[in-house]
């Protein structure tokens, strides 16, 4: 929030006197005490807030409680603040747009009787759209959730009911969740939810608070309401009031659910749907499946920074502010927002979207000229909601109007491309726009507002009905001009007999006061004083001069009075008739809507493969249980959209049986965190049907990412930064299946290093054996390399082979200086240093410290004492030190040291007697040592 939005000299005067101070804080004091609403009193030419609300206010967007005044005296006194209407639409926008603490109410009344005539949460932002969206596009829909949990010994079972007030849609779902939540948190970040209604007291308070956790995790205010209001009973009844078309499939869709039902109940009577009854027959309903897109929870859209965050230094910073080239204005944007967080699962959907970016991608006038028609494209969406809730005036019809006329130069556009998929375009948008805007639809709407409207008046910014329309209209419009001309005339008549010249001298006044009157100047009252006490009225005497009438003017002036309010009152009536008729042109709007939107993402997702200075490339899909990951020469595509960056790519191939799983090791800083992100980043974009940042890539489809890449702590939730790790990781262990992707960054750095390596090493196993998904697991610990041996040890025991293969991202040592240098690049092989000591140096750290940080290190070293410095200084090296031994060839002893730990561990120790312990180990020793020939890292402990 910018600081000193206002200043301070310039906030309104809060004045009241004592009577209605006292009135005001008697009735203040009969509000329930509530520390979510903040509540605006409206004085018409400003709000006030009181109490702990005008704290928060005078805190968060003054930024200083000196903006506090006090009403009333002694303990009876309120702090108060008083709020200009522009602040008044800074606050709503920031209460309901971007936080999820507070919901906003507005108060109209005086002195002790007020009453609410406003109110909007995050979810609902009910009567406020107008004030939200005046000046700004409306980014994202939100949407309210309902759950109703219901746990049992082996899980617990949610219902979720969902309702998009833009939209209008309604939903339904039901799960089986883990303890976790992990699909209630995917379906909450899928739909956008921004508000979440649970009953009170639901279940045990530990399994509530995980609940409460998850929603926390998505940004989504918690909303409680009474157990009774998660109902079924009338629902379908009510839904057949709300719901388009036959009740009977809306029936059988309830009767299916056991739990959701009674969610989607509560929904309605909070959202109180059916208390509008331009909401009746206006919303449809569907089931909504969780598998029918790429689950992703809060962890995971935070690591591949999906949506756009207040603390990004520019757009690029996240896929979103990256990928939004969209030209309609909100449309686009919009249904870019939902693609990003429900990537698909569907081979045939996603290759069809990556047809059509091809096809705009390879012909680059098509895709400027179609750009260029849907700049002029209102948004459709938002019109035809404010059609429906009957808050549209002939403003909105004409936007829809401009709108509806741009559709044939996109049609014309897309019938001149014949390229590849010509057939694709024809039958995805040339055909619906040939049937929409034929003369039985949009051509008749068209017809409709170029007979109806006065579109030449809108250069000067006024939206009126012809008078042509209509013949009541137009006779008085008759009438209007006739009394204007003998108005006129009388002016002309009045100047002569006054001798006064006309309009310079004798001027012909018109205002809300007297009406029609003369005016002249004070100079030029005492040549006509005589006739003006005589023939006239005068009516005011004021330094600008003196204003009269007589009967004639006056006679006249009423009639041309009349007759423009009779002639506001037509007009009204058929703005009315005008909005009415179009209003039954809704289904073909929301159609078009929907397609327009869906070609200004494609074209956007052309447009930024083709204008990026390193191009992008359509990726090749295959079914999730076909095919490899193979992204060559991949990037970033935030990281390398900065400014200050040139970025070098890397592979990434992530082969079944061979890499399927990665460890990947290296200096700090070195850009492994990049890489493993990157990746995630390339999978959700090429599912989103974009092309992807690579200069080839195959893909097989993941039916989830998991990302656990550096905690930030919850202390205010009492969750430590190793906790939320731990959290994070235990969802990934529950609900990830061998068709997900996994990203595990720094595992278990946050407790000691035997407990993390630990930790580590059977998390890694975990996922090896029993979940066998692709993942990069990038790590500091680098005797978890050993894995890759020690996997193929088991080899006969296992089923199915899961690859285990290390990585590690390069760089350069000098030998004389010790100055590190990253590469950046992804190379095969195990690394085992981390460059911490060089890093710090890099920091600027005192040269004491690192002196002894160094000395340190070296008395710590567990590895062969035979270390030397490389003396070629050319060569560029993955370890801090060249040792005698590779780093495979010490992955293979380690893999055999664990072996006859794990041994020795195993023994009986305690059944056996000595002599027959001393001849075990031995021979667990002999054989140690004859192994040790293949490993020269072994032979230094013999």
């Amino acid at each position: 929030m910018d600081a000193n939005f206002e200043d301070q000299s310039k906030l309104p005067e809060l004045k009241l006197d004592a009577k209605q101070s006292q009135g005001f804080l008697s009735f203040f004091k009969t509000l329930p005490h509530d520390p979510r609403p903040i509540r605006l009193f409206d004085r018409r030419d400003y709000y006030t807030a009181h109490g702990e609300n005008a704290t928060f206010i005078a805190k968060t967007y003054y930024r200083t409680t000196t903006a506090l005044r006090q009403l009333g005296s002694g303990s009876d006194g309120l702090s108060s603040v008083s709020v200009s209407k522009n602040m008044f639409e800074t606050i709503a926008r920031d209460l309901l747009l971007e936080r999820t603490d507070h919901t906003l109410e507005i108060y109209e009344g005086s002195g002790s009787s007020w009453r609410l005539v406003k109110s909007g949460t995050p979810g609902n932002l009910g009567s406020f759209e107008d004030v939200l969206f005046a000046n700004n596009e409306m980014q994202d829909t939100p949407v309210v959730v309902a759950l109703l949990p219901n746990f049992r010994e082996n899980g617990c079972t949610v219902g979720l009911g969902y309702v998009d007030l833009t939209k209008r849609v309604l939903g339904l779902a039901e799960f089986l969740d883990d303890s976790h939540f992990t699909n209630v948190e995917s379906a909450l970040v899928a739909l956008g939810c921004k508000e979440c209604l649970l009953p009170l007291e639901s279940g045990k308070t530990s399994e509530i608070r995980t609940l409460h956790d998850a929603l926390n995790r998505c940004g989504v205010m918690l909303t409680e309401r009474k157990k009774t209001e998660f109902k079924m009973r009338d629902l379908v009844q009510d839904l057949s009031r709300l719901v388009k078309g036959s009740i009977e499939p809306v029936r059988d869709l309830v009767s299916g659910f056991e739990f959701a039902a009674g969610a989607l109940g509560a929904l309605l009577s909070y959202a109180e749907l059916l208390g509008d009854e331009s909401n009746y027959g206006n919303y449809s309903i569907q089931r909504y499946n969780l598998d029918s897109y790429m689950r992703l929870d809060s962890a995971a859209m935070r690591a591949l920074n999906v949506l756009e965050s207040k603390t990004d230094a520019n757009k690029n910073f996240s896929l979103f502010g990256l990928m939004n080239r969209t030209c309609t204005a909100g449309m686009g944007k919009r249904l870019l927002h939902m693609w990003l967080k429900q990537p698909l699962l569907d081979v045939n959907e996603i290759n069809s979207r990556l047809d059509l970016v091809q096809a705009f991608v390879e012909d680059p006038a098509l895709r400027q000229d179609l750009r260029q028609h849907l700049k002029r494209i209102s948004d459709i969406e938002r019109l035809m909601h404010n059609l429906e809730k009957k808050r549209a005036g002939l403003q909105h019809i004409v936007k829809l109007y401009q709108s509806s006329i741009r559709l044939p130069y996109i049609k014309s556009a897309l019938e001149r491309y014949v390229g590849e998929f010509s057939s694709l375009i024809k039958e995805r948008y040339w055909d619906p726009l040939e049937l929409w805007t034929d003369d039985g639809h949009l051509n008749k709407f068209i017809a409709l507002v170029e007979a109806a409207v006065d579109l030449d008046q809108l250069e000067n910014g006024e939206y009126m009905i012809s008078s042509s329309y209509d013949p009541a209209l137009s006779s008085l419009k008759d009438e209007q001009e006739s009394l204007e001309h003998q108005i006129h005339n009388l002016h002309k008549e009045t100047a002569k007999d006054l001798d006064l010249a006309l309009d310079k001298a004798l001027k012909l006044d018109k205002g809300t006061q007297f009406g029609h009157v003369f005016r002249i100047t004070k100079k030029e009252e005492p040549k006509i004083r005589k006739k003006l006490t005589t023939q006239f009225i005068v009516l005011e005497t004021r330094k600008d001069g003196v204003k009269f009438t007589n009967t004639k003017l006056k006679k006249l002036g009423d009639q041309y009075q009349r007759i423009v309010e009779e002639y506001k009152n037509c007009q009204k009536e058929l703005v009315n008739r005008v909005v009415q008729t179009t209003a039954t042109f809704s289904e073909v709007f929301w159609s078009v809507a929907g397609l327009l939107s869906e070609l200004d993402v494609l074209l956007s997702f052309a447009d930024l493969a083709s204008s990026c200075p390193t191009a992008y490339t359509r990726p090749i899909i295959t079914p999730s249980d076909e095919g490899d990951i193979i992204l060559e020469g991949s990037r970033h595509p935030c990281v390398e959209a900065q400014d200050w960056v040139n970025f070098i790519p890397n592979d990434c191939k992530l082969v079944r049986g061979k890499s399927w799983f990665q460890i990947i090791t290296g200096p700090n800083m070195g850009g492994k965190s990049t890489f493993i992100r990157q990746v995630g980043v390339n999978i959700l974009m090429a599912q989103v049907g974009s092309f992807v940042p690579c200069d080839k890539a195959s893909i097989s489809i993941r039916d989830c990412i998991f990302a656990r890449v550096g905690a930030g702590d919850c202390q205010l939730r009492g969750v430590s930064t190793f906790m939320q790790e731990m959290l994070e990781t235990a969802s990934i262990l529950k609900g990830a299946t061998d068709k997900s992707l996994i990203i595990i960054d720094e595992l278990g750095r946050g407790t000691s290093t035997y407990d993390g390596f630990g930790l580590a090493w059977a998390i890694c196993e975990h996922l090896v054996e029993v979940i066998k998904a692709p993942t990069l697991f990038a790590t500091h610990f680098h005797e978890l390399t050993a894995l890759a041996h020690e996997n193929s040890v088991h080899e006969a025991d296992m089923k199915q082979i899961v690859g285990v293969a290390n990585y590690h991202v390069s760089a350069h040592i000098d030998s004389s200086s010790h100055k590190l240098t990253m590469l950046y690049k992804v190379e095969p092989g195990a690394c085992d240093q981390s460059f911490g000591i060089q890093v710090a140096e890099f920091a600027n750290f005192p040269e004491s410290v690192v002196s002894l940080a160094r000395e340190k290190a070296a008395e710590l070293e567990d590895f062969s004492a035979t270390a030397v410095i490389p003396s070629d200084a050319s060569e560029e090296v993955g370890s801090k030190r060249k040792r005698e031994y590779d780093s495979d060839d010490m992955s293979r002893g380690a893999a055999r040291a664990h072996e006859f730990l794990k041994e020795f561990s195993n023994l009986p120790l305690e059944t056996m007697d000595l002599k027959e312990a001393l001849q075990k180990v031995s021979k667990m020793k002999d054989d140690l040592q004859k192994d040790s020939v293949n490993s020269h890292w072994l032979q230094q402990f013999f």
